[in-house]
């Protein structure tokens, strides 16, 4: 009650006016507006004004720019500065001082426009750290909301380590530098990198001063190549070479790391400036053959996984770092050359016996054909002479054709003893290479692990019945089936060739046979041994000529031989029967009676 007694009227107030409708007193109010009026800004419709942020939501900014009424700016604006807050400052453009619902209309954007290539360049004259807000990927890089002006951000200039995802940064606000401004065309080239690497230059000095051989660091795995991985040490690059990664063998680095891992790597060197810098991942465990089984010894089976293949033999790793040789000559007890790739390939897990084994040299060498048995230990039992066997011809020479019984036992079967009848002058006429062939062991050759076979003596020796027909002397029907300088070869009988030289092919009328005639030849020789018989079809006509004449002779010699005898018989019979010769006709008829 008491502060209701201190409440005092108005003492000039006129409640005639205020009857009336005038509460102004003695001051108009067309003065009153004057004074409101004066104490609101000025402004003018496309103009840049400062204001003040008064209330901020999620779509809207509101900002007192003095004037009778506030204004709306959407938050979409100021996308560039996630950092604006109640009471900043901020340009806007004024679009409309009242539009229909008699709102102040502006503009952040615009405001922005009109100052920012002013700003732009001043900001690169400056070397001014500015903001940027990141709109969208491009071709090479990305759009940046620089001011109101699109700038241009390398794809290199984001970071100091390669970027792998680009749309991670869409959407973002960070600080740049600009670089470039092309007047003409109004670019911008800004960069984010430009910001970082000074520092990151102080740190690399500080890093690469202490740098020393076998030191140990931690690394980030920044990027992985073919021939290797780069390591950031902080600012610093290094390189791990593919074959520092690991003791065994690499096929690609992606094997042994992984982007952004971290590791422990070891300094192995430098050069002078400290520009290259050589790593080791490696050399921070023991070499395996350090760690190598101490009772491991030759003549031991041990199991392997085949890392690479070459033709002359395959290298096994039995440990990571550990690796030995199989040459193609220890994967089988056959001496026929083949490739390795004929028994193994990379990838494929093989057990072998340890043939040699250097722990100095860390060199090893294997064999898995001593996993069987050596075929020539029991050949003679096996394979005794004598015996039949299935052969798979290997190869030829001109000699003979070289055939495999089974793995790792070889025979040779002599051109001599392929048939009895043909003459072959090379294997191939008879055989092709891998084609199957009978075979009988003629002899047994253990010391340079061979067979003598043959084929021919599968079957009886013709030559033996032959012998019984193409006796010397005897007459056959014979086609001449190749001509030579030294004569021909004529086809016989039961499949068998005999030969005839030039002067026993004459014929009868003195021109000389030629091929594929249809002649008699008679057998002038006939050799079992050589399995030869030589021919003649001039001897027969000649043969005949000669008998021919031989009668005439003969003939002309009886009748003279008669006409000899005639003559005694009429002397004798002038002449006396003794009494001796009566008495030796009468002993030799009773002899004859006797008998």
């Amino acid at each position: 009650m008491e502060n209701l007694k201190n409440i005092q009227p108005v003492e000039d107030f006129n409640w005639e006016s205020y009857e009336q409708g005038e509460a102004y007193g003695e001051v108009s109010r067309e003065d009153l507006v004057k004074t409101y009026d004066e104490t609101l800004n000025t402004v003018k419709d496309k103009e840049v004004v400062m204001g003040t942020v008064t209330t901020m939501n999620k779509r809207e900014v509101v900002v007192n720019i003095g004037f009778k009424s506030d204004g709306i700016v959407p938050m979409s604006e100021f996308r560039y500065n996630p950092e604006l807050k109640v009471g900043d400052e901020v340009e806007v453009y004024i679009e409309s001082q009242e539009d229909k619902k008699g709102q102040l209309i502006l503009s952040h954007k615009k405001a922005r426009a009109s100052r920012s290539w002013d700003r732009v360049n001043e900001a690169l004259e400056k070397d001014e750290i500015i903001k940027g807000f990141i709109k969208c990927r491009t071709k090479g890089g990305m759009i940046v909301d620089v001011f109101g002006i699109e700038a241009f951000l390398p794809g290199s200039q984001i970071d100091v380590k390669p970027i792998r995802d680009y749309d991670v940064f869409v959407g973002k606000t960070m600080e740049f530098k600009i670089v470039k401004i092309n007047q003409e065309f109004k670019n911008v080239v800004v960069s984010h990198k430009a910001l970082i690497e000074a520092e990151l230059e102080q740190q690399k000095k500080e890093i690469i001063s202490k740098l020393e051989k076998g030191q140990v660091l931690e690394g980030t795995v920044k990027n992985i190549t073919s021939y290797g991985v780069f390591i950031d040490l902080g600012g610093v690059d290094g390189l791990i070479h593919i074959t520092d990664l690991s003791w065994g063998r690499v096929s690609h680095p992606e094997e042994i790391v992984q982007l952004d891992q971290k590791i422990n790597v070891v300094i192995l060197d430098f050069d002078d400036e400290k520009k290259r810098i050589a790593l080791g991942l490696k050399q921070l465990t023991p070499h395996p053959w350090d760690t190598l089984d101490a009772e491991l010894k030759v003549g031991d089976t041990i199991k392997g996984k085949v890392v690479v293949m070459a033709d002359y033999g395959a290298f096994i790793e039995i440990a990571p770092g550990v690796e030995g040789l199989i040459h193609v000559s220890e994967m089988s007890w056959t001496q026929h050359l083949r490739s390795a790739q004929d028994f193994m390939k990379v990838g494929d897990e093989i057990e072998a016996v340890i043939l040699t084994l250097d722990r100095d040299e860390r060199k090893m060498s294997l064999g898995i054909k001593q996993l069987k048995s050596d075929p020539w230990e029991d050949i003679e039992s096996r394979f005794p002479v004598g015996s039949k066997h299935t052969a798979k011809v290997r190869n030829f020479t001109n000699f003979g054709v070289f055939v495999e019984i089974e793995e790792g036992v070889d025979g040779l079967i002599h051109i001599s003893d392929l048939s009895w009848t043909k003459k072959i002058k090379h294997p191939s006429e008879f055989t092709q290479i891998g084609a199957d062939i009978e075979v009988q062991v003629l002899e047994i050759d253990k010391e340079n692990r061979r067979l003598s076979l043959g084929h021919k003596q599968l079957e009886e020796n013709p030559w033996d019945v032959f012998e019984t027909i193409f006796t010397v002397g005897s007459i056959h029907e014979g086609t001449i089936i190749e001509v030579l300088d030294k004569g021909a070869v004529i086809s016989l009988p039961y499949g068998v060739e005999g030969f005839a030289t030039p002067k026993h092919l004459v014929k009868e009328d003195g021109s000389q046979a030629a091929a594929e005639e249809k002649l008699q030849f008679k057998v002038i020789e006939f050799n079992k041994e050589a399995k030869r018989i030589i021919l003649s079809h001039s001897r027969i006509h000649e043969d005949e000529q000669k008998n021919a004449k031989k009668e005439v002779a003969e003939e002309k010699k009886g009748k003279r031989l008669k006409k000899e005898e005639e003559a005694p018989m009429l002397t004798g019979a002038v002449e006396k029967t003794t009494l001796g010769d009566i008495e030796e006709l009468a002993a030799l008829k009773e002899k004859l009676s006797g008998k």
